[in-house]
């Protein structure tokens, strides 16, 4: 059910693709920047502070914790049981991570 809900809701953003980040499923913007991810069952979020903290106050809403004991700040884990909000947080968390600027590396010259 929540695979289904995520391809529903990656196809539904513009200008995002969908990719693989800690071998989970994610939506990524233009700048390839990752800003959801689906795992396990549950969606995780990237959001601004106010947003995170909002989310945070949903039941069973935690921080997003990839490898036990080194949570991500930022990253919002929420589960199947607000799969009704999803489609909201994925769009705040995608208009986010649209608009982080992203320094272009300089490639190395061969002397």
């Amino acid at each position: 059910m929540g695979e289904n809900i995520f391809n529903e809701i990656a196809d539904a953003i513009p200008d995002t693709t969908k990719g693989k980040m800690f071998g989970a499923l994610c939506i990524k913007a233009l700048n390839g920047k990752a800003g959801v991810m689906y795992r396990k069952g549950d969606m995780i979020f990237k959001l601004p502070a106010d947003d995170e903290r909002a989310a945070l106050k949903l039941s069973g809403t935690k921080i997003f914790d990839p490898m036990d004991g080194r949570p991500m700040n930022g990253w919002v884990q929420m589960g199947e049981e607000h799969a009704s909000q999803w489609k909201y947080y994925a769009q705040l968390a995608m208009d986010y991570v649209s608009k982080i600027e992203v320094e272009k590396k300089e490639k190395k010259t061969k002397k």
